[in-house]
């Protein structure tokens, strides 16, 4: 489990990251797109060590600001299939 959220949690970033030097606009949305759903399944393996009392349960302020990056993303791509 944890090389499954060291995975997802890592290419979250990366795929922003290439999202800056997309060669489209189709680029640029399918990598947060793709980001967007790296942050969701981290949001998934977070809920699972949540349940589990196996695995240590992960700070609220962790789940927050993934909540809070969702949102980012999610408008960045709506904004961005928009203009």
């Amino acid at each position: 489990m944890a090389s499954q959220i060291f995975r997802s949690g890592t290419s979250i970033g990366s795929n922003v990251a290439e999202a800056q030097n997309a060669e489209s606009k189709k680029d640029f949305i399918h990598k947060f797109k793709i980001a967007a759903k790296e942050a969701d399944e981290l949001q998934y393996w977070l809920k699972l060590c949540e349940q589990s009392q196996h695995y240590p349960t992960p700070d609220k302020l962790i789940n927050d600001d993934l909540k809070s990056i969702i949102k980012i993303m999610s408008k960045i791509i709506s904004s961005s299939k928009q203009g």
